[in-house]
Parts: structure tokens; sequence; C-alpha cells
């Protein structure tokens, strides 16, 4: 058996040692889940929405142990881990409604009745990349289990320790032995095998758009159901007619959060030219005061990267590249860059173009409307951006003509558990959260019944 040293981006110092699962081990945990699926299906709906509300409960109850898990392998800061943890509380008691709302429809036809049921598939794999562990993997795990499947999930190799914790605490829940199941391990061995293994009726992935790819092309080899929520380039509109004070303000934390390893963060900014000297005065005011810091202590707002990899990466872009300006950084051993700001004129430019998945944003001025839409569209990615602007016409032409799946207007919020997310083009496909989840952890049957 294989083992991990899980490290603490913060210090670059080693927290614990994890086994890594095998094949063998994988095969076997979900031949148990498989195992434990006719009794789970046939739990009442009721019934399975007490123990999704039990689970809430218990996870409520273990709040600020998993956020403080979070900070120590994920680097986030305290905040951040506290959010993410009531998060997975309140999905689960969100879908606890869903089991008994799980409705069919009658269909009129001639000479009988027609209904239709939502039947759960069997076996789900789920996916979890590292940057959000918690939340992401709620998303996927919660609705479903509240449509009757049993779940294995293989938490990101760098960050499984809130995840081995959830399936503990799902246990002193009450959910049944083989119900829910943490396989953590390698993503060549764990997640392909969800990939390959007959049993597993879905894979919902999350992580890069390259990794999506090949999992797509897998589950085609058995027509196996797949969702996947991958890259992203968003972009952050801001029109003249706009708050600059405010778009300026909240730029920095629509991309620099969770040290901008987020596939929803705003990394390319456009400006209406004649803003933009303002915007980027303010802009470098607001990066200038954030506070990177310790992420356990209770005033940061930026943390580390997950690994020496990632940061190296990170900084590979800005090789060569003069950043306008830059945020603090403090002196550790941990995996640290600042906020970095670059300003460019060239579409073609790496850090204009690729998912960077660090503290890097690049600004570009824009002439008018359709300037600014043309600009924001022109990237393979759509997962999601944002829009400043006091021009109510004009935040719904550009919302209806920006290629993303979720969009906000003078604000950066893009997930909520109760409405749908998931992204155009090449960020991904299908969608998760929202009333709808469950549904898509479901094959619909229709029944005719004759009357005669």
């Amino acid at each position: 058996m294989t083992s991990y040293t899980v490290i603490n981006p913060a210090t670059a110092t080693p927290v614990t040692q994890i086994e890594l699962a095998s094949v063998e081990e994988t095969d076997a945990a979900i031949e148990r889940a498989q195992a434990a699926f006719p009794a789970w299906r046939e739990v009442a709906p009721g019934e399975r929405a007490r123990l999704l509300r039990s689970f809430a409960a218990v996870v409520d109850a273990h709040l600020e142990e998993l956020a403080q898990l979070e900070v120590v392998n994920s680097g986030h800061t305290i905040g951040n881990a506290r959010w993410e943890a009531g998060n997975v509380r309140d999905v689960l008691n969100y879908y606890s409604a869903a089991p008994e709302r799980l409705f069919g429809r009658q269909i009129p036809v001639p000479g009988g009745i027609d209904v239709t049921f939502h039947e759960p598939l069997g076996v789900v794999g789920v996916i979890v990349p590292w940057n959000f562990p918690m939340p992401i993997a709620g998303w996927g795990f919660v609705p479903a289990l509240a449509a009757g499947n049993t779940v294995v999930l293989k938490p990101a190799e760098v960050t499984p320790l809130t995840a081995i914790r959830l399936g503990e605490l799902a246990l002193e829940a009450g959910l049944p032995e083989g119900v829910f199941t943490v396989i953590p391990g390698k993503g060549s061995v764990v997640g392909e095998r969800f990939v390959t293994h007959p049993l597993v009726r879905k894979v919902c992935f999350t992580g890069s758009t390259e990794v999506g790819k090949r999992i797509m092309a897998g589950c085609a080899e058995q027509v196996k159901r797949v969702t996947l929520e991958l890259g992203g380039k968003s972009a952050n509109i801001v029109f003249a007619d706009a708050d600059i004070a405010k778009a300026a303000a909240s730029a920095p934390y629509a991309v620099f959060d969770n040290a901008g390893q987020d596939c929803c963060a705003r990394s390319r900014i456009l400006v209406q030219r004649s803003a933009y000297d303002e915007f980027l005065g303010r802009l470098q005011t607001a990066v200038g005061g954030m506070k990177v810091i310790d992420p356990g202590d209770e005033d940061s707002e930026m943390g580390p990267l997950i690994t020496d990899k990632q940061r190296d990466a990170v900084a590979g872009y800005l090789a060569g590249i003069e950043a306008a300006f830059t945020g603090p950084v403090p002196e550790s051993d941990g995996f640290w860059l600042p906020p970095t700001v670059v300003l460019t004129d060239d579409t073609q430019a790496a850090v204009w173009r690729e998912e960077i998945f660090g503290p890097v944003v690049a600004v570009m001025p824009f002439d008018d409307e359709d300037d600014a839409v043309r600009l924001a569209n022109d990237t393979e990615y759509g997962l999601s951006g944002s829009i400043f602007t006091r021009d109510v016409g004009r935040a719904l032409r550009v919302a209806r003509s920006v290629e993303a799946g979720n969009l906000s207007v003078n604000s950066h919020s893009s997930v909520r558990y109760w409405t749908p997310f998931g992204g155009y083009k090449q960020s991904g496909l299908g969608r998760e959260l929202g009333p709808d989840a469950p549904h898509a952890f479901t094959e619909e049957k229709n029944v005719f019944i004759a009357q005669d």
C-alpha cells in the first residue's frame, strides 16, 4: 500500500500520512456501494430525508473542526473554511427536501394513463478537486444520495482530510455502511477505476478541462453518465457608467480569493476606456490593502497556493512580464505569491488566454458594448463572469450576450446551492446544484397503463 504526506501549504510542513487505495481496494469499495444500493433505494422518502438532516446536524456540530482541517490542509483562510463547512451543512439541509419531492408527471394519453418516475442510477462516482474540497464534494454527493443512489467519492490526493472526516460523520449521522464511501487515492488509480468500472453508473468530475475530456471519452465506452465542471477564464466587465469605486474595491476578491485557485475567478478585467485610469488607480489601492497573511488568522483575506508545483507554475506565467502592481506577501516557507495585476492589450497573451489558477489578473481596456462582448467571448471557456453598469438595459443585453453559465451584475456571486451552476463551451457539461440537481442522478421511466 502506498501513502501520501499531506503538507500544510502555508508553512510547507508535513501534517499527516494518508494511505492511498489500490485498484483492488477501489473495486471492493464500489462493490460494497453496489451491495448497499437496493436497500438505500427502498428507504422511505421521509426516512432518507431525516437521515440527510441528521447528517447536516452532525456536520454543523463539527463545523469548526472541519474548518480548521481545511486551513491546515488547503491553506484556505479561516473565514472561507467556515463558510465551506457551513455550505456542506446547508446543501445537506436543502436536498433533504428532495426525496419527498422527486416528482414524476402524469401525461395525457388516449386509452389509459401515462406516468413518469425518477429512479436512481445506482453507484455514483464523485471526483473532487483540491481547490474547494468540502463544498464541491457536497455538490456532488448530496443530491446523489437524496435521489437514492450510493456514492463513492475520491478527494484530491493533496487535500483528502475533510472528505475523510465527512465520510466518518456520515456514519455517525446514521447513514448505512456502503451508502457514502470516501476513497483517498491517485486519480490514475481510483478516479480511473470510477470511469472503467461497470458498476459505477455516473461520474461527476470537477477539475481541468484536459482531464475532463479524458474522463468524458472513458465514460463513452460504457455510455456512462457524466457531469463535468472544468476550467474558466472569466471576464469582469466594467462600464464607465458603473460605480467605479465599488467595482475596483470588489475586483481583487473576485480573482484573488483562494489565491486565485478558483475556476470562477474573474481573471480578465475589461474596463471601458474612459474609466480605465480611474479604475486602475482605485484597483491598486484595493490590491495593496489586501491582508495576505497566515490563513489561520481571523483577518486573513488570501492564503498560499496549494503546492510548490502550483506556485512555480503560476510564477512561470509572470516570467518576463512586468507587473503593473502587486499586493503584499508574507515572508514564509509556504507556497506564497503576491496578488499580481498585469496590463495587456494582446488578446493572444498567455496571461489573457490561459487559466493560470493563481493570484494573477490581466486588465484590458475596451471601447463600447459590442467590443466588451467580443473580448469577453474570445475564449474557449464560459463558466462565470461579472458586469458592472448602472444601465439595466445594458446589463440585460450583455448578460444575454456573454457566453457563460453564471453571471452577476454589480456583484461577483457565482454559486448559490439553490440555483444551477455550470459552464458553456469547454467549461463543462451539465449542471450542478439548484432545485433540479437530483434529477441529474436519476433515470426517467415512462409507464403507460391501459384502461381496458
